[in-house]
């Protein structure tokens, strides 16, 4: 896998579809240079990912609630697999119970963000998250940087 594309390579992985356009609304309005691939469920993004001509993308946000294959699934099995061990996991859920945190947060999402019902705060943290320094980030990785509040 490469991620020497010029634009930001963006996975959105999300089964409520109203999620998946507000998400991708947000996206386009930000104007930045990026392509973003949204998948339906934890399967399909899983069968992407494996694909042996898919590039790395610089980040996936992953819903933790889907139906056939979670996102802790997803997420369970990304971290068992050393070709995904740079891939940084943005978990994006309605969920903020503290089990959900923590069970993410131990299997190895860099970020847990809870679904902003409002349009610009989502637009404000999806360019929050982008514009993170993640190499830095993830090396002082704790519990209390973990969850985004915005």
């Amino acid at each position: 896998m490469d991620t020497t594309h010029s634009q930001m390579q963006i996975l959105l992985c999300d089964d409520d579809e109203d999620d998946r356009m507000f998400f991708s609304d947000a996206i386009k309005e930000l104007k930045m240079q990026n392509v973003l691939n949204v998948f339906e469920t934890g399967l399909q993004l899983m069968d992407y990912l494996n694909h042996p001509e898919t590039y790395l993308p610089h980040i996936l946000f992953l819903d933790i609630n889907m139906p056939c294959k979670s996102g802790l699934e997803c997420l369970k099995e990304i971290r068992e697999n050393s070709k995904f061990r740079d891939l940084v996991i943005a978990i994006y859920s309605t969920s903020a119970s503290e089990q959900d945190i923590e069970e993410t947060f131990t299997n190895g999402a860099n970020i847990y963000i809870k679904k902003p019902a409002d349009f610009n705060k989502l637009k404000k943290t999806i360019h929050q998250v982008l514009n993170i320094n993640w190499q830095y980030h993830t090396a002082g990785l704790n519990k209390e940087t973990f969850f985004l509040s915005i």
